[in-house]
């Protein structure tokens, strides 16, 4: 059998994402943590080739925060470009770091995103004939938590 050497992926950021959050609403302790969901109220994105908005009110995370405060994310957003295509983005993944950075975190202290780790796994759906790549892309994320918002990279791996 002869060996073959594969390519490295490479990324390229498509866009950064800047989006308000509107209050928690704190289901509960259910059988894999604490649930919470967060309701995105807007925001805007910006990259090489796509610009536009956050639509609120289709736009929300999806929370399971686990007994050591690392947080399991379903985030789920539509944003809308400046040319009045909608996307539709799911977002799968994981944020944690130390105890202490943790809890600054969640009391909504300002906490420098290098102090603990935020990534996802992102996908991209559209009906935009010119954004079709988006729909065979794959693409990661990362993300960094502010008071009263989030930020997210996102990067199609090629």
């Amino acid at each position: 059998m002869t060996s073959t050497r594969l390519p490295e992926p490479r990324l390229t950021k498509i866009l950064r994402l800047e989006a308000t959050l509107g209050e928690v609403l704190d289901v509960g302790d259910v059988a894999r943590g604490r649930r919470r969901i967060i309701p995105w109220t807007g925001g805007t994105f910006v990259g090489p080739e796509l610009n536009g908005t956050v639509l609120p009110g289709a736009s929300a995370d999806w929370q399971i925060v686990l007994s050591d405060g690392s947080t399991l994310g379903d985030i789920r957003f539509t944003l809308q470009t400046d040319h009045g295509e909608l996307l539709y983005v799911c977002s799968l993944g994981v944020r944690h770091g130390s105890a202490e950075v943790l809890a600054r975190l969640s009391r909504g202290e300002e906490v420098d995103a290098s102090e603990y780790v935020f990534r996802t796994s992102t996908q991209i759906e559209t009906a935009a004939p010119d954004l079709d790549w988006l729909n065979k892309g794959v693409f990661i994320s990362v993300g960094g938590r502010q008071p009263g918002g989030v930020i997210y990279e996102v990067y199609l791996v090629g």
